[in-house]
């Protein structure tokens, strides 16, 4: 029976999905909840399971193209179930990766070049066209290299690897490949003087050489998140007068004060960065500057002055940035703020945070303290009003009651939408939330 399997209803308020990723293809047997296709909503990347089981007759839509709830992705015959003697069908899937998209094909009877991994009858190949003309320049055939890309994908490594076996020499994809190999040097041979290129010295040893007719640029498809983050930055710069406001902070008593903290916290199961305090420091200065913590309504022509504290809290993962939010920081405490913040980081890095998880922010916080440099001019969580990047802690002479001294020295970077903060306010925020950074005991105080 011919089943139209629709866009599902995948979070309140969500009327459409881009599509990232299949992960099956026309023709493949499916069972029942077997996830079929990825699907971008907001920054929420979902995987959409199979409703019933059967043979995948048609897909509908292109990878990056948004699709409307309601409208049909696939059709599924129902009559056709796959038997236990099939390969799962998300094994075959073709994906898009950065040498382009992959081409399953019929491989024939294996090489014994690809070891035990090898099958005893005809597979199929993952590999992408560019990784199939490299593999024909060095006179390898595909199906015997044993593939170390997702679901089993034969990379250009691969096949460079697998000719370095055939020839006891390193071959090497050309500068500016998607993929290089770690391969050992080579060992220097003596070359008889008929044999050397006139007036050219042979090849160093070591040196990676250019292989012929390897691509000379790869191009990945602008999908997905990295698209959706794209969408919101020129959105934000676009709408938003930006402006930032640096300023330094001495952050030793803080550090000392986290040091002695952290083996209490480590005992409750929490780990205990300096986001917490950041956060709480940001809750009191919002009471002094209430502006600070609201959003644009452009539709209506209304600021919104939020009265509950979300804060969003930058993750960078494999997939990109993520800005999972903690919200009504100011009911919890440093501990329960700590603890979110670490579950929720885990949840983005793994791909497996809600619509919930990552909406709702009134602020933004972003770090890259891990990363190093002195400061960043970050780029405001638009609607919102303003956005604070913390930076590293690094070790600095300064001048104290006329000595010099060495101090942990941290630059605090505040943006802020200039159309709705003046300037001087912005200020007077950022010098609220060094004071308690610089005192944190004030903190404690504030909380009794």
């Amino acid at each position: 029976m011919r089943f139209e399997f629709k866009l599902p209803d995948i979070g309140e308020g969500v009327v459409e999905g881009e599509i990232v990723q299949w992960l099956v293809a026309e023709g493949d047997a499916v069972q029942e909840d077997q996830p079929l296709v990825e699907v971008m909503t907001d920054k929420a990347t979902v995987e959409i399971p199979a409703p019933q089981s059967g043979t995948i007759i048609e897909t509908q839509g292109e990878i990056g193209e948004t699709v409307a709830v309601g409208s049909v992705l696939l059709v599924i015959d129902t009559d056709a179930v796959s038997t236990p003697d099939q390969p799962p069908a998300a094994a075959m899937a073709p994906t898009v990766e950065a040498e382009g998209p992959v081409q399953p094909v019929e491989a024939p009877q294996p090489h014994p070049l690809a070891g035990a991994q090898a099958l005893a009858g005809p597979r199929k190949v993952l590999a992408a066209p560019a990784t199939r003309r490299l593999a024909r320049e060095l006179g390898i055939d595909v199906a015997a290299v044993a593939g170390t890309g997702a679901r089993g994908r034969v990379t250009q490594a691969d096949v460079v690897a697998a000719s370095c076996r055939e020839c006891g020499a390193a071959a090497t994809p050309r500068r500016g490949d998607a993929r290089a190999v770690d391969a050992p040097p080579a060992q220097p041979v003596a070359a008889k003087p008929e044999e050397s290129l006139a007036g050219s010295p042979p090849p160093a040893a070591g040196i990676p050489m250019p292989v012929d007719g390897a691509p000379l640029e790869q191009r990945t498809p602008f999908v997905g998140l990295r698209k959706r983050i794209a969408m919101k930055m020129a959105e934000s710069t676009r709408t938003a007068a930006h402006f930032t406001y640096v300023d330094e902070v001495d952050m030793s008593e803080l550090v000392a004060l986290r040091m002695r903290l952290k083996a209490a916290a480590e005992a409750r199961d929490a780990k205990l960065s300096y986001l917490p305090f950041v956060v709480k420091a940001l809750e009191r200065a919002f009471a002094l500057f209430p502006t600070m913590n609201s959003t644009l309504d452009e539709a209506r022509n209304e600021l919104v002055v939020k009265r509950s504290y979300h804060i969003g809290i930058a993750v960078d993962t494999a997939k990109g940035l993520f800005v999972p939010v903690v919200k009504g920081v100011e009911r919890k405490s440093l501990l329960q703020i700590a603890a979110e913040i670490a579950q929720l980081a885990q949840l983005c890095r793994e791909g497996k945070a809600t619509r919930e998880q990552l909406t709702g922010s009134t602020f933004t916080i972003t770090s890259v303290g891990n990363i190093g440099g002195m400061f960043a001019t970050p780029i405001i969580n638009f609607p919102e009003v303003a956005i604070l990047g913390i930076n590293r802690i690094h070790d600095r002479p300064v001048v104290r009651d006329g000595e010099i001294v060495i101090r942990k020295m941290m630059y605090l970077a505040l943006s802020f939408d200039h159309r709705i903060i003046d300037g001087a306010v912005g200020a007077g925020f950022c010098n609220e939330i060094k004071r308690y950074l610089e005192s944190p005991g004030l903190l404690m105080l504030d909380m009794a």
